[in-house]
Parts: C-alpha cells; sequence; structure tokens
C-alpha cells in the first residue's frame, strides 16, 4: 500500500495555474539567453531588447502565480536561477563583448564582479524573503538594487552609444565604464535602500485618465525611441535613490522599535 501510494503522489496531476508562472519564467530565460547569442553575433541594440522583454517578463510571473495562486518553491527557485541569467550574466557579458574586451581581463573583472553581485543580490533574497519579524513598512522598499533593475541601468553607456548621441566607446573612456559597472554592483549587492513601488496605493478614478495617457505616451516613445527613452529613465531611477534612503530613515524614525537590518517582503516566485 505505502508504494502504491507513493506512486500516486508522484504521478498526480499539477493545477495549470502552477505551470503558467513557470512558462513565463522560462520565456524570460529564454530572453536572457538570446541577449547573449545576439551579443556574440554584435547586434546589440536586440541583445539590449532581449534583456528588456526578460525583465517585463519576469515583472510578470511573479504576479500571475498569485493571482492564480500558483505560488511555489519549486516557482521561487527557477525565477531566481533565471534572473541570474537574465540580469546578471547576460548584461555582463553583453558589456564585455561590446567594449570591455578592448582592456582585456580588467574588463573581464568588471563583468565578473557585476555577475557575482547579482547572485550576492538574489541569494539574500532568497533568505530574507520569509523573516516574520520585518515591519511592514519595510515592504515598500528594496533591500539593494533589484536585479532587473541593476541590469537596465547597467547597460546605459550602451543606450548612449545605440542613441542619437551616438557616444562612441573609446579606449579612453572604458575605464570610466568600468568604475560605473562598479558601481552598479554595488548598489546591488549593498543594503541601500530602493523604491519598491509594489505598495503603491490605487489611482484616484480623476486621474485615470491622465494615467493611462502618460502610459500610452511612455510605449509609444519606448517603441519610436527606445534608447534615448532607456536612458532618461536610467537616470530618473537612479535619482530616486537619495529619495528613496531618505524615505527609509523617516520610517525608521517614526518606527524606532523596528529599526535594524533592511530587508525585502514580497511575493513567492518574484525576484527584484
Amino acid at each position: 500500500m505505502n508504494e502504491i501510494s507513493q506512486r500516486r503522489r508522484r504521478f498526480r496531476a499539477v493545477p495549470v495555474r502552477y505551470i503558467i508562472p513557470n512558462l513565463v519564467t522560462l520565456l524570460a530565460l529564454c530572453m536572457g539567453l538570446t541577449a547573449i547569442r545576439f551579443a556574440v553575433e554584435g547586434v546589440f541594440e536586440i541583445a539590449v531588447l532581449a534583456v528588456i522583454a526578460a525583465a517585463i517578463l519576469d515583472g510578470l510571473d511573479g504576479r500571475l502565480a498569485r493571482a492564480l495562486r500558483g505560488t511555489s518553491r519549486f516557482g521561487a527557485e527557477l525565477d531566481s536561477l533565471a534572473d541570474f541569467v537574465d540580469f546578471g550574466v547576460a548584461p555582463g557579458l553583453i558589456l564585455y563583448l561590446w567594449s570591455l574586451q578592448g582592456v582585456k581581463s580588467l574588463g573581464w573583472f568588471a563583468a565578473l564582479v557585476f555577475a557575482m553581485a547579482c547572485a550576492l543580490r538574489l541569494a539574500r533574497f532568497n533568505v530574507m524573503s520569509d523573516d516574520p519579524h520585518t515591519p511592514a513598512w519595510h515592504a515598500h522598499f528594496f533591500t539593494g538594487m533589484p536585479a532587473p533593475a541593476g541590469a537596465l541601468v547597467a547597460l546605459l553607456p550602451l543606450y548612449l552609444h545605440l542613441s542619437v548621441l551616438a557616444i562612441p566607446m573609446t579606449r579612453g573612456l572604458i575605464p570610466f565604464e568600468i568604475a560605473y559597472l562598479l558601481f552598479v554592483s554595488f548598489l546591488m549587492a549593498s543594503r541601500i535602500p530602493h523604491f519598491s513601488g509594489k505598495k503603491i496605493g490605487r489611482i484616484p478614478r480623476e486621474y485615470v485618465v491622465f494615467v493611462l495617457a502618460g502610459i500610452a505616451m511612455l510605449a509609444l516613445l519606448l517603441v519610436m525611441f527606445p534608447m534615448e527613452v532607456l536612458a532618461l529613465l536610467t537616470l530618473g531611477y537612479l535619482a530616486t535613490i537619495p529619495l528613496a534612503i531618505r524615505r527609509f530613515k523617516q520610517f525608521e524614525a517614526e518606527s524606532p522599535q523596528n529599526s535594524g537590518n533592511i530587508v525585502r517582503i514580497e511575493g513567492t516566485n518574484s525576484q527584484g
């Protein structure tokens, strides 16, 4: 009887609601690997767009899992592994193949540091996400720069090169690119708070039309001028970091009994 029951548990049906989010995660992984392929072929614009697609899909899988009540430990682990490839390995290889290989080992060192910072960021999330003693207001913040944001921010030099500015990445500018990549790596591995945006409340009815119009215009601009818009969004995101630190300290001052380590609360199967 025990063997029969074990076989039934082994082959029992898996609800579709568990499969759909994991399929989205696998599709995001495919986008990250596709980005590496096009970077190897020297088609860097498509490589960048593939990373953007991976980031969008990464934002969807966790939300789908929560909406369908299909969160699982398997999905969380799969998402973490996919994020490391999509936002740690792919951007580092793209930047190395584009310009960092011009300084050989030093450029490879920067790419390795970025990948390691992403791995540390994701590992810390896996450890801290189940902390039951975290104050509720910590959910307004990420601990360190999220992995998808770190990948998109790290590609800023490539955005500027592919934009109308067409800034050439000469050998003299590569040290500045390396310094910038190491700075982004530090932001990812650090405990500096960043706005999460996951606790944004409902939009007042009178502003719905304006919000929809703004999103539509942003989408159109992103299609027409992708690199220029990505560069502006990256600079805007970097400008929010001091604001996030200030806001975090305000929350901390209002709740002195809850002060301590910065942690991050998110749903399962979602790696920021």
